[in-house]
């Protein structure tokens, strides 16, 4: 059903063309608008476990290469996008590699993590107006298929998708993925994913006020609904009022269900979060819910090979309250306390901290009910502003986590670090 909806929107992105403003007329051509930028990226992550549960640390170095022609001039422009992957292992041998929320390095049958891991995927993209089809190696930013960007290497999917943005503020997507590349691991379809359905939209109702409905289907394992809502409310030049309400509803297939031992199919999570920015400084109280019968809680990420999990991406949690834990679990309720500062108006461009406090409770096990987690985040970045250097950023962040021991079946306390350094370049 969900491939008869996407085929029928793709029609109607392509008869609404006729139209509309045609950006494809504008095309320079495809060496013209060309564009090759290489990221050096140096990242080290370490979890200090608690409760006897072995600590874990990774750290390598990254070149991410990513081409992007332009188009073909003529009616429907041609182009192609391609990356390139290389990771080296610089620490996270056997014993400390291995977590599952880490992930720089898949480990070898002996329990070593690999030494270095290359890559490479490519695209062909069609643009007819301002409707681009893109077919082949891909890194999708959807609320309900999001690529995880937040490791050593990224993710990256095989597949069909469908863009388009022919009225102005609408943007509206369509696709379908048949493979996923596991950002740990050398080949195109490592993470094991059956196929993926994608269909859903943006739209800027008014200069403040925005809105997203996405949906999915993940072959042999869940239907998944997004739903977003942003208004900002400006009180002067320098102050304003965000509220941001994000919604999520899955409903798991019987046959993961049954294969999985997993008690309950469905969950409901929203989260709401109100963020007052003053200069330099910015506010944030967000709360959010999980409901529903299943022990997953919201199920997302992950691999359906070695793990299986969902597939969909490992940033597909578009939700106030996600930091090292996301305070998904059955029935839990989670609040927050963010700051952040922005060091620019006090003579230091390019620095910046951030701040939140979560705690969730109510939380739901196969064991036990009420349980309770808590988490302290703090983040410095600075980003170099000028120099031989312009653009590297250099990002520090810490989180303190405790589980309660009612909880213990779903998370595990520790103490987290990252550093990440990334230095892009632009080639041309």
């Amino acid at each position: 059903m969900l491939n008869k909806r996407i085929s029928l929107i793709a029609l109607g992105m392509l008869s609404a063309t006729q139209a509309m403003a045609n950006d494809q007329a504008e095309s320079k051509g495809f060496q013209e608008d060309s564009s090759l930028k290489v990221l050096l990226r140096n990242a080290y992550i370490n979890r200090d476990y608690k409760d006897g549960n072995d600590d874990k640390a990774e750290w390598g170095q990254a070149a991410i290469g990513t081409f992007s022609s332009g188009f073909t001039q003529g009616t429907i422009g041609v182009g192609v996008d391609a990356f390139g992957l290389y990771a080296l292992r610089l620490d996270g041998g056997k014993g400390r590699s291995g977590a599952g929320g880490i992930d720089f390095f898949k480990q070898e049958n002996d329990g070593r993590a690999n030494h270095d891991i290359a890559k490479a995927g490519a695209a062909v993209k069609f643009r007819f107006s301002n409707t681009v089809l893109t077919y082949g190696d891909q890194m999708p930013a959807l609320p309900v298929l999001n690529y995880d960007n937040s490791r050593l290497l990224p993710e990256s999917y095989t597949g069909t998708l469908i863009t388009s943005r022919e009225i102005k503020g609408l943007e509206l997507n369509a696709g379908r993925f048949t493979a996923e590349s596991r950002k740990s691991d050398e080949g195109r379809d490592s993470g094991g994913l059956k196929s993926i359905n994608v269909l859903g939209g943006s739209y800027q109702f008014t200069e403040r006020f925005k809105g997203a409905l996405y949906a999915s289907d993940v072959e042999d394992v869940l239907k998944k609904q997004y739903v977003n809502a942003n208004y900002v409310l400006p009180f002067n030049k320098d102050q304003s009022l965000t509220l941001d309400f994000n919604g999520y509803r899955t409903k798991l297939d019987n046959s993961y269900v049954r294969e999985n031992g997993v008690t309950g199919d469905d969950n409901k999570i929203w989260s709401l979060a109100a963020t007052f920015a003053t200069g330099p400084h910015s506010f944030t109280v967000a709360h959010q819910r999980s409901t529903g019968d299943s022990n997953l809680g919201y199920a997302y990420g992950g691999y359906q090979k070695d793990q299986n999990r969902v597939g969909d991406g490992g940033n597909t949690i578009y939700l106030a309250n996600s930091y090292w834990s996301d305070f998904n679990a059955e029935d839990e309720r989670s609040w927050q306390l963010g700051y952040g500062l922005d060091f620019g108006a006090f003579g230091v461009p390019g620095l910046s901290y951030n701040f939140a406090y979560v705690r969730g409770d109510n939380i739901t096990t196969s064991t036990s009910e009420g349980g309770t987690e808590r988490e302290i985040f703090n983040q410095f970045k600075y980003v170099v502003q000028s120099g031989p250097a312009k653009d590297l950023s250099v990002k520090l962040r810490s989180s303190i986590l405790r589980v309660s021991q009612k909880s213990s079946e779903y998370n595990v306390s520790g103490n987290e670090l990252r550093v990440f350094v990334d230095y892009p370049i632009n080639i041309f």
